[in-house]
């Protein structure tokens, strides 16, 4: 099957002032699948943006090569199938369903179904009242779900997101993750770049963490989120001061074991009189698997080059 997106041994140099260069991105490889809700995490200056931008075609990779839909980076009449949402929303001040024709236009798009599609897209993101308004008089927000019509008005293969849900209040986060999850279960393929790891965590198939352009880790998000090796237990009618790093709420008490000791932890519940409310394998957080890839002390010349 052909890859959705996909990068193949790309490196990525930013010529500095002298001799010194920056080192954006190295020997960077990634595939994403097609139908699937991808996940791109790092943290500031780790390659995240400069990997979007050479997908997109804005700049070409110092080396190595890469693939949308098929075909190399930059084919115009490939993009026409994909929409884009940058990190920083900049929009032509024009009114709001006028801008969202003139970006289905740069797609190939016209005549009444342009307009359909204007008017249907700005409904999804909840402006369609706010459509006749000159969009440099909106807000932060407003602009974020302009952003993300304007994303969709060409009924995009695959949607590449940098930041979507930045600005948003939660009302509108959580109605941009329905969207999301509506486009995939059309058959669509989300590249998704967020800070925001609960979002992430909530909708994404498969995550990458990447740091100091490299991918540093890759998985499809349950089995990353996973604990194999530890067993949570919470339990009634003991103290929290039975067991070590427990904590207490609504007078459960909750603790996790290294996984093969249930059996012995569960009778030492019992013999202390209490009751057992679940035993589940331990699930970490996102943030944990973001800190955890990400944690190796970094240098101040880290990612020069002489």
């Amino acid at each position: 099957m052909v890859a959705a997106l996909e990068f193949v041994a790309v490196s990525k140099i930013y010529r500095g002032f002298g001799a010194r260069q920056l080192q954006a991105l190295n020997d960077f490889s990634l595939r994403v699948e097609p139908g699937e809700i991808f996940g791109f995490l790092g943290p500031n200056g780790a390659g995240k943006s400069t990997a979007i931008h050479l997908a997109m075609g804005f700049m070409r990779p110092t080396s190595g090569y890469g693939r949308m839909l098929g075909t190399p980076f930059g084919n115009a009449r490939t993009r026409r199938r994909v929409g884009f949402l940058a990190e920083n929303v900049a929009l032509y001040h024009r009114r709001a369903e006028r801008l969202v024709r003139f970006y289905g236009a740069l797609s190939g798009m016209g005549g009444p179904s342009l307009s359909k599609r204007s008017r249907e897209v700005l409904e999804l993101v909840g402006l369609e009242s706010q459509s006749n308004r000159n969009v440099g008089k909106f807000s932060r927000g407003m602009l974020q779900r302009t952003g993300c019509a304007q994303a969709l008005v060409n009924d995009p293969e695959l949607l590449i997101l940098d930041e979507p849900t930045s600005a948003l209040d939660p009302l509108a986060r959580v109605a941009v993750r329905e969207l999301l999850l509506h486009s995939r279960a059309q058959g669509k393929t989300i590249f998704l770049s967020s800070h925001l790891l609960s979002e992430v965590e909530l909708i994404c198939d498969r995550v990458a963490v990447i740091n100091r352009g490299q991918v540093v880790r890759l998985g499809r998000t349950a089995d990353l989120l996973h604990c194999a090796d530890r067993i949570k237990i919470s339990a009634r009618h003991i103290s929290a001061q039975s067991f070590e790093e427990s904590s207490e709420e609504n007078g459960v008490v909750t603790f996790s074991v290294p996984a093969g000791s249930e059996r012995a932890t569960l009778e030492r519940v019992w013999n202390l009189g209490g009751e057992i409310v679940s035993v589940n394998p331990l699930r970490r957080s996102l943030e944990d698997i973001f800190v955890e890839a990400t944690s190796a002390p970094v240098s101040m010349d880290q990612g020069m080059v002489q």
